[in-house]
């Protein structure tokens, strides 16, 4: 080839790799360009992977499908293999006179005979992969011509391999770390890690295992803070539905005219502010659950819209005109009385029931006493990890203050007041003043009433009987006035407490 064709050769193949941010579209080009020029039957850029010491193609100019599939080399297997374990390129002038050429692609039936470059493709002083190259046997086109040519061309291209490469190794290591994810995921929710042994509990658990197996809607309901998320975790990663989408939505969370957005997506120019399409949060959670929680705080409208996909399985878009289908697996929660709702018109009865198909209920954490321990044990494990304290038990007087609390912020409320017990706890023990004030009672705190309650009854009614006959100067009818009570009443009373009235005139 003439000095002039290479450089303008040269000169096409910069500019479209350039000119293209597809890494593989513009090595696409790159190899229709060569045929041209270099009257290339077949051209191939392969890709070693070091993390399986496998070498692939990557694109191909002449190969069919099933061809690059095929073509799948070993490091040091055929010419390729050797090109790119030792990093020098190889010319054939023959190939059918070259035992070592595999054709693992099985692309060189014809009887006519091909000449055979393969180069290859460096990263400093690494070679991830080769650029390789036949062409019809010409006698009189010089093997190292070529080979200098294509060595220019490979290194041209190599950074696009480069991100290439880094592209294959990135997306393995997600796929890996997704799969470790997934796992982790499974675990963390399985139903034994759910913290109980009471009764209840055990119903809980029950329950669970019954209906993970199923498709059957689910609505949970308990106080807040009794872990109705992690229940809603448990049946998920329980069921069948575990390897595809769960998707969460707090309805109390969202201003009521953003839910149906959410939950449904909307189409570009739908409403101001719709600059995009955008994808609902049942188009995302398909084949999957959707977590509804606050499933109460949802409006009229969104209700409507909402028993809809519970019964027909498909919604629209806002603002648009397509329907589209969904198989996803409702499970909802709520800490309001929807019967009580349902009553006083805000929640819709025909929705109420198709979410009510399988209930469960999260007991208080006072009606699970016999878990509080438990979970305490958990807590305190969790966050002496986290902050790297040794941290082994609770002291009896600390288990007391536990034991004795209503817990209204139930399972929540515990699991913050055992992290402050941690961070604020400098031995291996945690002590009643480690717990926050609101657990300490008249008794921990040595604060218990002196009197009874007549006592401190007598004590009030004496004391504003006096003070009424200040104010009156000794008057019983006046005093009687201010008490609100009669002139009777007053002077039985004052009799009974030792009183002298005339004492105040």
């Amino acid at each position: 080839m003439k000095k002039i064709e290479e450089i303008t050769l040269l000169y096409e193949i910069s500019k479209t790799l350039n000119e293209h941010l597809d890494l593989k579209k513009s090595l696409y080009k790159v190899l229709a360009i060569l045929s041209d020029a270099l009257d290339m039957i077949r051209g191939t850029v392969t890709i070693l992977n070091p993390l399986r010491n496998e070498i692939s193609i990557e694109v191909a100019h002449g190969l069919s499908r099933t061809a690059i599939a095929r073509g799948k080399y070993k490091l040091g297997e055929g010419i390729i293999g050797r090109v790119i374990e030792s990093g020098k390129p190889v010319a054939l002038p023959k190939i059918s006179e070259e035992p070592l050429f595999l054709d693992r692609t099985d692309s060189r039936k014809a009887k006519d005979e091909f000449s055979y470059f393969c180069v290859p493709i460096t990263k400093g002083n690494q070679v991830i992969g080769a650029l390789s190259v036949d062409r019809h046997f010409d006698p009189s086109y010089s093997l190292n011509s070529g080979t200098e040519l294509l060595s220019v061309i490979a290194m041209m291209i190599a950074q696009h391999v480069i991100n290439l490469e880094k592209i294959h190794l990135e997306r393995q290591q997600l796929r890996e770390e997704n799969q470790r994810l997934k796992s982790e995921l499974e675990n963390k929710y399985r139903i034994n890690n759910i913290i109980g042994n009471s009764n209840k509990m055990r119903e809980v658990f029950q329950m669970i295992s019954q209906v993970s197996r199923s498709n059957a809607t689910v609505l949970i309901r308990g106080e807040s803070g009794t872990g109705k998320e992690l229940v809603a975790n448990s049946i998920h990663y329980n069921s069948r539905r575990a390897k595809n989408p769960f998707v969460k939505m707090n309805c109390a969370a969202l201003p009521a005219n953003l839910i149906e957005s959410e939950l449904f997506g909307h189409e570009k120019g739908a409403f101001t502010g719709a600059v995009r399409q955008k994808l609902g949060r049942f188009e995302l959670a398909h084949k999957g659950t959707i977590f509804l929680d606050e499933i109460g705080s949802i409006t009229p409208d969104v209700q409507v819209n909402l028993l809809r996909v519970l019964q027909e399985r498909e919604f629209e878009r806002i603002g648009g005109h397509k329907t589209i289908k969904t198989d996803v697996r409702v499970i909802a929660a709520t800490n309001k009385n929807l019967e009580q709702a349902v009553e006083e018109g805000a929640f819709r009865g025909d929705l109420y029931y198709r979410l009510n198909v399988f209930p469960i209920y999260m007991p208080p954490l006072r009606e699970r006493k016999t878990d509080i321990l438990l979970l305490a044990d958990h807590f305190l494990e969790k966050y002496s990890l986290e902050n790297g304290k040794d941290i082994r038990r609770f002291s009896t007087p600390a288990i007391d203050m536990l034991m004795a609390y209503h817990w209204p912020g139930n399972v929540r409320e515990l699991e913050n007041c055992i992290e402050r017990a941690v961070l604020l706890c400098e031995e291996g023990v945690v002590h009643s003043y480690h717990l926050p004030p609101t657990l300490q009672t008249g008794k921990t705190s040595d604060t218990l009433p002196d009197l009874s309650l007549e006592e401190a009854v007598a004590k009030v009614e004496r004391e504003m009987i006096v003070d009424a006959l200040k104010n009156t100067r000794g008057n019983i009818t006046q005093s009687a006035e201010l008490l609100k009570t009669t002139v009777r009443k007053v002077a039985y009373k004052a009799r009974k407490y030792g009183i002298d009235y005339a004492f105040y005139r």
